[in-house]
């Protein structure tokens, strides 16, 4: 199994051997059913569609509120049926991960918190504190170049960390704790997937 879906839970501490203190995300990764497997044969690509939380009402269609899909290799197929259950155990070796979750929204944000702009002097006189900047041009091209740092919307991105540490992991609670923070929002879904 290539990865697992959970639940940001919240920021915790564990002490280590040496007594070094060490920030973790507690991730809730409750057991997931597979709901379709797919075959080179009738999909042209093997993957595993897997879903979570079937507590709330959703369309027949749909039986889950969160699904996802994983790709595997072709000969991996056949060892997984649609109705099978993914726990933890699957992430029992395993010592780092990748870690994709959707950024806490922030709304409209000024140049100086979304891209960390300095800013004009504070002292008194000054007209230009927060404000971006001169962005135009001249006659040519007369337009504002594409890429340009402005003010804009903030958050709501789908944020990967990449060989992200496991520094705890309880099966038997469906519980894993992930070394550093986590993007999301406490109770947002969270993507693990094996670090190949």
């Amino acid at each position: 199994m290539t990865g697992i879906l959970g639940k940001k839970i919240g920021m915790t501490r564990i002490q280590e051997a040496d007594g070094k203190m060490i920030p973790i995300t507690v991730i809730e990764c409750a057991p997931n059913t597979i709901t379709q497997v797919k075959t080179v044969e009738k999909d042209g690509y093997s993957a595993l569609v897997i879903g979570i939380d079937s507590s709330v009402k959703t369309k027949k269609t749909r039986p889950f509120r969160h699904m996802r899909e994983f790709q595997i290799a072709a000969e991996e197929a056949a060892n997984f049926n649609k109705g099978d259950l993914i726990t933890l155990e699957s992430m029992k070796d395993v010592e780092k991960v990748s870690i994709s979750g959707v950024s806490k929204g922030k709304g409209f944000q000024g140049v100086v918190r979304r891209y960390h702009f300095r800013g004009g002097p504070r002292s008194h006189g000054s007209h230009f504190h927060r404000e971006p900047g001169s962005v135009g041009c001249r006659a040519k091209p007369g337009k504002i170049a594409k890429g340009r740092k402005l003010p804009g919307h903030m958050g709501v991105d789908t944020v990967t960390l990449r060989a992200a540490k496991v520094a705890y992991l309880n099966a038997d609670n469906n519980l894993i704790g992930i070394k550093g923070a986590v993007p999301g929002a406490m109770g947002s879904l969270i993507i693990i997937t094996k670090k190949a």
